[in-house]
């Protein structure tokens, strides 16, 4: 019989046409048979009967049986509403083969997994889940037992999970799992190509013939003519180098100098003093060529110098500044040839003005005198060979004459290392000069008249009380003793600068050009004066400063 022809309550035809899965088993109720249980009121557990038929046409299994089932398919016999026979599971004789009956009739596929079948329309709420108005097994109150066993459940049924003959479901992987797998395999598919790229291409010997780092970048680089390339580039080519032997070829000197109008060339006196004995004096320009020169005059009193070359090669003269006009932070240069090395640039600042230096023998042991020096300090690195050469501001103007370095030691011009301590003799006073030693071969000495005491250690200068070399105290007719000052007077102050000693005095009044003003602060008997002083000069070095 069809699922049309039979009662179609609380039934719907199946709309899927593959299986509906393996059913969820419940045990059975071991519970005799009871009236009701073909009724179509009652309903199956989790579902209803798929075949279409009456509630009536289910077959239970005895009491003493652990399980009770709906038949799958619909049977050859009954119609529905009639009572089958009741035959236990497995069963032979039974109108209707029990599960797993081979001689009985096999069931249509109009129950679970028939896709002609209709499919469950209700629920039924079994004794484990809620109270039904059914009977047992799937009604009553007592919960029924566990089973015994799943196995061998009959032809069609798939064992139950966990079984050894089940099939066991796989999943398959995650989206991120898949996401890190892609990325892995991405990143080691580009290290691998990176690889072989590189072992295709690398030479045997770990050289590249295609290894290339590019041209050079093109083009015109303008630096401001104020930088320190500017000013370089403008002053390298006046400055020379100089090199003096004693004519024996077991010593020498070798010093810097800078060339000023019609080819003379200013240095240190110090540099050139050995070629005064009969030594000779080789000059090398810029542009590497060298020439012979002699001395035009020198000064030891200054440590300055003029020589003239034989030969310029059109070498430019450098520009002279004003060191007047020079401040403490301001921005220097230092061209010269340390340690043999010409055309070399270094670069700094002034540090400090009129930094008292003494250059050459304090000792008394030479016959030339020491130069008192009120110098330019500057941090610009200062090394042997670098005397004489220029010092130069931002305009490439020459503001000092590089004459002295400090050590450790504290010993000035000694062959030693540049410690950040280089002075300079002022520019103004270079150039006086150097026009007194062009014009006349020497150099004049400016003076005020006084003869200081060098065992005073007080507080600024003391004019002595006594005779020194047959000397008095102040000169009867020099600066000093027109502007009234006296033995034993204490000088304190000259153009606002508070000495020190007597060695600032000194190099302050040979820094004055003759015919210079100063203003002098001095103390007589624990009084405070001024008096104003004109400059004056000996055309001859004397023994005594003053």
């Amino acid at each position: 019989m069809t699922d049309e022809t039979r009662p179609g309550e609380g039934r719907t035809p199946s709309d899927f046409p593959g299986s509906q899965g393996r059913p969820e088993f419940l045990p059975a109720d071991e519970h005799p048979e009871q009236p009701g249980w073909g009724s179509e009121t009652s309903s199956f557990g989790l579902w209803s009967d798929p075949s279409g038929r009456s509630a009536g046409t289910e077959i239970f299994g005895p009491p003493d049986r652990p399980y009770t089932a709906a038949s799958h398919g619909e049977p050859s016999g009954p119609q529905p509403g009639s009572q089958p026979a009741q035959g236990p599971f497995g069963d032979p004789s039974g109108s209707q083969g029990g599960f797993g009956d081979p001689s009985g009739p096999q069931p249509a596929q109009g129950g679970f997994g028939d896709p002609s079948g209709p499919q469950p329309t209700r629920a039924y709420e079994s004794p484990f889940f809620g109270t039904s108005a059914g009977p047992p097994p799937y009604g009553g109150e007592a919960p029924p037992p566990p089973p015994r066993s799943a196995l061998g459940m009959g032809q069609g049924w798939a064992p139950p999970p966990g079984s050894p003959g089940a099939a066991t479901v796989r999943r398959g992987p995650s989206v991120s799992l898949m996401v890190v797998l892609a990325v892995v395999i991405a990143l080691m598919a580009s290290l691998l190509g990176s690889v072989g790229t590189y072992l295709l291409t690398r030479g045997g010997d770990g050289t590249d013939p295609s290894y290339s780092l590019g041209p050079a970048p093109s083009g015109a680089v303008n630096r401001p003519p104020d930088s320190v390339a500017g000013v370089a580039s403008r002053v390298l080519p006046s400055v020379v180098s100089l090199e003096v032997g004693n004519g024996s070829n077991t010593e020498g000197a070798t010093g810097s100098g800078f060339l000023i109008k019609n080819g003379y060339v200013v240095t240190n006196n110090h540099v050139v003093a050995m070629a005064a004995k009969g030594g000779e004096i080789r000059i090398m320009f810029n542009n590497r060529k060298t020439t012979t020169a002699r001395i035009v005059g020198r000064d030891p009193g200054s440590d300055l110098a003029v020589v003239k070359p034989e030969e310029t090669f059109g070498t430019p003269e450098i520009t002279l500044g004003n060191s007047d006009q020079v401040v403490v932070g301001d921005p220097v240069i230092a061209v010269g040839s340390p340690l043999g090395l010409s055309g070399t640039v270094t670069t700094g600042i002034v540090s400090s003005l009129n930094r008292p230096v003494i250059a050459g023998d304090e000792s008394g042991t030479s016959a030339e005198e020491p130069a008192y020096i009120s110098a330019i300090q500057t941090d610009a690195a200062i090394n042997p060979g670098n005397s004489g050469g220029p010092l130069v501001n931002v305009k490439g103007e020459v503001v000092g004459v590089n004459s002295a370095i400090a050590t450790l030691s504290r010993s000035l011009g000694s062959q030693s290392g540049s410690i950040g301590l280089g002075f300079a003799i002022p520019v103004n006073q270079a150039r006086r000069v150097a026009e007194e030693l062009v014009s006349t071969g020497k150099a004049k000495r400016p003076k005020i008249g006084i003869v200081l005491d060098r065992d005073y250690k007080g507080e600024g200068v003391r004019i002595t009380t006594d005779r020194v070399d047959g000397r008095q105290p102040v000169d009867a007719n020099g600066p000093a003793a027109k502007a009234g000052l006296k033995e034993g007077d204490v000088l304190m102050e000259i153009d606002g600068l508070r000495l020190q000693d007597g060695n600032e005095l000194i190099a302050l009044i040979r820094s004055k050009a003759p015919g210079s003003q100063i203003t002098v602060k001095y103390l007589r008997n624990g009084e405070e004066r001024t008096a104003r002083l004109t400059v004056t000069a000996d055309d001859e070095p004397v023994a005594t400063p003053s």
